[in-house]
């Protein structure tokens, strides 16, 4: 007897991290809504079985979901909404109209009545105004009939080589408390197991792999890929090179001779990620962070490995772009932790 596929709706669906992670574990993803056209083009490309829609959340009408999707039924709705509104302490989040964002994510699960919902949102939503946010939110879905849990996880429990935290809530429908997942790894993957089978130039898309996988980390990672895509590096300025050359493996700008170490005024600069521990939380290609070895910013495929996505899937856009669709992301592997783990209670 087949299992039952599950399907998905995925809001504020990026270039579809949380979606990816849901596919492997054997959901069918119907559907990824988002307002900005080149994560949906990476979307379309590497989903090969989803529709896409191009639209503002705030005026889509869950009618014209319904009807992309064929009527199909919908069991559980993923996403990340953008939160502006969530720092004002001690109102109701509902009323603040930076949340309309938020609001219409309630908005579809009030409409298609999943089995489950999961959202995900950065970790200081569980604490501003003393969790005030955080109260709103599952007040929201337990009108709804949902029974809501809330939990920031370390994406580098579930293997992702990034020390990446998200908080995460899971709504389930008349039913018990989710539980979330335990870490599926004894030992992290660290920045080099992530990247160390990459070479220091460029390569053109579709290239062969100029080494065998060095790890098991890589030899997964590999898996259904027909080469690598999106390895482009940035070149930097002699001046940018020579200071990041003195800056060791896990340094940064504290490692700089003093007059060096204001030349930028953040104090995440000159930060070279560290070969033996996970990386920090990649962000949306802001060029403070450096290759553990090379003197230059991680390509887009190396901060791809470093959220975990195979490298099967290929980034469209500008390079600007594929940054900002990978810095966005819910890193695939943290994501399949909570789809299989939603999948023994559904």
């Amino acid at each position: 007897m087949s299992k039952k596929k599950y399907n998905v709706i995925d809001l504020f669906c990026g270039c579809g991290g949380l979606s990816l992670g849901f596919e492997q574990s054997g959901y069918d993803v119907l559907v990824g809504i988002d307002n900005w056209n080149d994560c949906l083009e990476t979307f379309r490309q590497n989903h090969h079985g989803s529709e896409t829609i191009c639209a503002d959340l705030m005026s889509l009408e869950p009618k014209e979901v319904k009807k992309k999707i064929h009527n199909k039924n919908v069991d559980v709705i993923i996403g990340g909404p953008p939160c502006q509104g969530f720092s004002v302490a001690g109102k109701r989040i509902i009323d603040d109209d930076r949340n309309k964002l938020y609001k219409s994510f309630v908005r579809m699960v009030e409409y298609f009545k999943p089995k489950a919902f999961v959202l995900e949102n950065v970790p200081n939503i569980l604490t501003i105004g003393n969790g005030i946010i955080k109260q709103s939110i599952i007040r929201d879905f337990e009108v709804l009939g949902y029974k809501v849990v809330s939990k920031v996880l370390l994406a580098s429990d579930f293997g992702v080589p990034q020390n990446r935290r998200r908080a995460v809530f899971v709504g389930l429908l008349n039913s018990k408390e989710f539980v979330y997942p335990k870490p599926t790894i004894e030992s992290k993957v660290t920045s080099e197991q992530a990247l160390s089978d990459l070479p220091e130039t460029s390569l053109p898309n579709g290239a062969e792999y100029p080494s065998p996988a060095m790890s098991e980390y890589q030899k997964t990672i590999r898996q259904g890929s027909k080469g690598v895509y999106n390895h482009d590096i940035t070149i930097h300025t002699e001046q940018t090179q020579r200071i990041i050359s003195m800056v060791p493996d896990g340094g940064n700008y504290k490692d700089l001779p003093l007059d060096l170490q204001n030349t930028r005024k953040v104090h995440i600069a000159w930060t070279r990620l560290n070969s033996q521990t996970p990386s920090f939380t990649i962000d949306t290609g802001h060029r403070h962070h450096f290759h553990y070895k090379y003197n230059r910013i991680p390509t887009v495929r190396e901060s791809a490995r470093i959220q975990s996505f195979s490298d099967s899937i290929v980034f469209f856009g500008s390079k600007t772009s594929q940054y900002k669709q990978v810095g966005n992301a819910v890193p695939p592997l943290m994501a399949k932790a909570i789809a299989e783990q939603l999948l023994k209670q559904l």
